[in-house]
């Protein structure tokens, strides 16, 4: 599986290129604006100056997103974006790139993530009057604020609960209603992310909770999800569709 890595001067871009051979994969491209003036063969400072073709692994910034999908559009490139907090806008486009490349979005590609949020699902499913509040962690330079994850969470909530309103940070007096999932970010340090969702019936109170010990497992992850979107067709594609596979 040839793959091309978008944003690949960032840290997660080092990672990738450091585990190549995982899933089968060889790396034909590295694309970011700091190879600007680079010589390597491999190096290019835009996706659309690159010769091969390949899946692409985007962990640019969401803010490129409009160019990337039309350059994977132009060229029918498989995409898997890992980058968060995109716009309604972004994300808008994304679902319109997708009628015409196979696109992977995921607010995060560690598996144990997508099975918190089936997890929090179920037991909010489960409990439907129970109160639930979600704390994210992360280091202190992550831009996103609550994280795209944390975001994932309460949206994976709202399938179940579909009148939860979302209260991030509470930073108002007044009491919470039954309706709203709280978000709580906390910055600080090189914290990989935590996310830890709990779930107060009054009675009885049920936490989840995923901890990334290295940032490893969202290459690792982002990498299977290449592979599984090299043999799929145009369409929007998820973490629960690699977990079905």
């Amino acid at each position: 599986m040839d793959v091309i890595i978008n944003g690949a001067a960032g840290r997660m871009g080092h990672v990738l290129a450091g585990l190549e051979g995982f899933a089968g994969s060889r790396v034909v491209a590295k694309v970011d604006r700091a190879y600007e003036r680079s010589t390597n063969a491999l190096q290019f400072s835009s996706l659309a100056d690159v010769p091969a073709d390949g899946v692409v692994l985007d962990f640019s910034n969401h803010t490129g997103t409009e160019q990337l999908l039309a350059t994977c559009v132009e060229r029918g490139l498989p995409v898997v974006i890992a980058t968060t907090g995109h716009t309604p806008e972004e994300r808008a486009l994304v679902e319109q790139a997708a009628r015409s490349v196979p696109m992977f979005f995921a607010p995060n590609m560690s598996l144990g993530v997508a099975l918190l949020m089936d997890l929090a699902r179920t037991v909010a499913a489960a409990l439907p009057d129970a109160q639930i509040e979600i704390v994210e962690a992360h280091h202190d330079q992550k831009l996103d604020v609550p994280s795209g994850t944390a975001l994932g969470i309460a949206r994976a909530i709202q399938e179940v609960r579909p009148n939860a309103t979302l209260n991030v940070g509470r930073h108002e007096n007044g009491k919470r209603t039954n309706d709203e999932i709280g978000i709580h970010s906390l910055r600080i340090g090189t914290v990989v992310g935590v996310h830890e969702v709990l779930v107060s019936t009054g009675a009885e109170t049920i936490t989840l909770k995923h901890e990334a010990h290295d940032r490893a497992l969202f290459a690792q992850g982002a990498l299977r999800a290449a592979a599984f979107l090299a043999g799929q067709g145009p369409g929007l594609y998820g973490m629960r569709d690699l977990i079905a596979h």
